[in-house]
């Protein structure tokens, strides 16, 4: 039986961050529609960016990530630590996604080819990203911390509630894009936002299993407590 390399969870962490920012400019670039997940906050950005210059992708992420914290703690009646942590790595993914953005802009390709690679990859990257950050104590963006704390509080497979956290969040995408940029048409939320919410659940799943299968994820450093209340 072939042995599983290690990887610190600390690594994980960081990996997730980064190849999910990288992921999710690549679908931006892409313009097949957003993923759901980041759909809401790319419509806030969209809005907010025409009266606010400084109103970034990034920005738009940590702010409304920091409203679905809020939610998160009224809908379980308690307010974690790792609430707190789970905000600060918002805000670095936050800044990471802007300069992800900027960088994958310098890329060659404008053409139908080009854009049908770039959302592929960034569809797989983005659930890469997710996938390490489940392999993490390290408190991660609200979105993926929603799904796991949901998932213990209901005793439901991950998957499964992160397939329906990715419906709801389409759906509140398309209200969003009606409510600001009016009925018939759609701005961030198109086909491709779709069909990412139908299969990223089960991606997800195929590559945590990829994962756990070729590492063995271990803490390197003894700071796990710090992120368990």
């Amino acid at each position: 039986m072939k042995s599983k390399r290690t990887c610190s969870t600390e690594l994980a962490y960081a990996l997730g961050l980064v190849i999910l920012a990288i992921g999710t400019a690549m679908m931006e670039r892409a313009d097949f529609g957003m993923s759901m997940v980041v759909a809401p906050a790319y419509l806030l950005h969209l809005k907010v960016s025409q009266i606010f210059g400084w109103f970034t992708f990034g920005v738009a992420e940590y702010v409304f990530q920091a409203l679905l914290l809020l939610a998160l703690s009224f809908a379980l009646r308690r307010f974690k630590r790792s609430y707190l942590f789970s905000f600060v790595t918002a805000v670095l993914y936050g800044i990471t996604l802007d300069l992800a953005i900027a960088a994958v802009a310098l890329l060659p390709g404008g053409g139908m080819g080009a854009r049908c690679a770039f959302y592929l990859l960034g569809m797989v990257l983005c659930s890469v990203g997710v996938a390490f950050f489940f392999r993490t104590y390290i408190s991660p963006e609200a979105y993926e911390l929603f799904v796991k704390e949901l998932a213990q509080k209901l005793g439901k497979r991950i998957e499964l509630v992160k397939t329906a956290y990715d419906c709801c969040s389409c759906l509140l995408g398309v209200a969003l894009s009606f409510a600001f940029f009016g009925f018939g048409h759609f701005e961030g939320v198109k086909l491709g936002t779709i069909f990412c919410a139908l299969v990223n659940g089960f991606m997800i799943g195929k590559i945590s299993a990829a994962l756990d299968s070729m590492f063995e994820f271990r803490d390197a450093l003894p700071l796990c407590k710090l992120f368990e209340q």
